[in-house]
């Protein structure tokens, strides 16, 4: 995982929906550097996180992961 590309990929997507970066971390109750220590600290998020903010932006983990090009959930 490609943390600089996950921080890219959530930033797109909080852009797309009209969500600001904020609104979002807020709601996901996850701490206001995440976004910062992604990009500058090499920070590796927890799954539980990642999986939070997938779920709010209506995603997949594999779409905010770069794994896949497809932001669809498949269940």
């Amino acid at each position: 995982m490609n943390n600089a590309q996950l921080a890219t990929t959530i930033k797109t997507l909080c852009k797309q929906n009209n969500i600001s970066i904020s609104k979002l971390l807020n709601e996901c109750n996850i701490r206001k550097s995440f976004i910062y220590d992604l990009e500058k600290r090499d920070y590796t998020p927890s799954a539980q996180a990642v999986e939070t903010i997938a779920d709010y932006l209506n995603c997949s983990v594999d779409y905010l992961l770069g794994r896949t090009n497809n932001p669809e959930i498949n269940h």
